[in-house]
């Protein structure tokens, strides 16, 4: 018979994996909302945490909720039903669930969001090509990689809509060689492209970069913008992979609640 586990097992897993002192200064990672000693009744998995994805994990009996975006990202001085995020703070306590975010923690980690999209891709020999060390830690905020073969520029955009299900891709210019070697960073990533160009990267894949930023590199390197949401949807999958792995007999479920705010008509 498998033993119980708490919340707070689970919670201590995910941030072994990814320890919270890997976060950005900026961030709000870690515990969100709740408690963690009660037993875990299972753990619903999302990118973000919204009053449907609270509604989904109480119909499934979850009691945890791990999210990649915090749900409290900035202080909050009341909690008065006033925004989306005071409801949905607001549900989770009263349905006794606890919130829990591994965000830029798990973007700087190894084996984090940005190796998880280059998995999608099929990208060999990654790493940080913009690496640091944090606590003992080698870590980065972008990880560069290979192609298992070269493709034309409109075969690449081809490839990322397919495989991120993505309905439009901004790019620069189209590049006039092969992509082979591609850098990587899910979100917001365009402080990485100076990075990238530094490192040789033929292409450059984000999720999102302002209008004056793809200024003055055609030719030089193939920017492909997907969208935060789409660069950043398998990121739930690592969080079942440590929970699984760690935590056995835990349930843990992929959320199937479509959170992306953002849409293309």
């Amino acid at each position: 018979m498998l033993k119980s586990v708490k919340i707070r097992e689970v919670v201590d897993a995910l941030e072994r994996f990814a320890p919270l002192p890997l976060q950005e200064s900026f961030d709000n990672a870690g515990l969100q909302v709740g408690l963690t000693e009660a037993e875990v009744s299972g753990a619903l998995l999302c990118l973000d945490v919204t009053e449907a994805v609270v509604d989904e994990a109480v119909a499934l009996g979850c009691n945890l909720i791990v999210s990649h975006h915090p749900l409290i990202f900035h202080a909050l001085k009341h909690v008065t039903y006033e925004n989306d995020v005071q409801r949905a703070v607001a549900k989770a306590l009263k349905n006794d669930v606890t919130v829990v975010s591994m965000h830029t923690n798990i973007d700087n980690a190894p084996g984090g969001v940005n190796f998880k999209i280059a998995e999608k891709m099929a990208l060999g020999d990654c790493r940080f090509f913009a690496p640091k060390t944090v606590c003992g830690i080698d870590c980065g905020s972008g990880v560069i990689g290979c192609l298992p073969e070269a493709l034309a520029a409109d075969d690449f955009i081809i490839m990322l809509k397919r495989t991120f299900d993505v309905e439009c891709v901004q790019c620069n210019q189209l590049l006039r060689r092969p992509i082979k070697t591609v850098a990587v960073c899910g979100g917001a990533g365009s402080f990485l492209l100076g990075d990238a160009i530094a490192d040789g990267a033929d292409a450059f894949v984000t999720g999102e970069m302002h209008y004056h930023e793809y200024f003055g590199h055609e030719q030089e390197i193939q920017i492909a913008v997907i969208g935060h949401y789409q660069s950043e949807q398998f990121t739930n999958e690592i969080f079942k992979d440590v929970i699984e792995r760690e935590c056995k007999g835990v349930k843990a479920y992929l959320t199937k609640t479509n959170t992306n705010p953002i849409i293309y008509l």
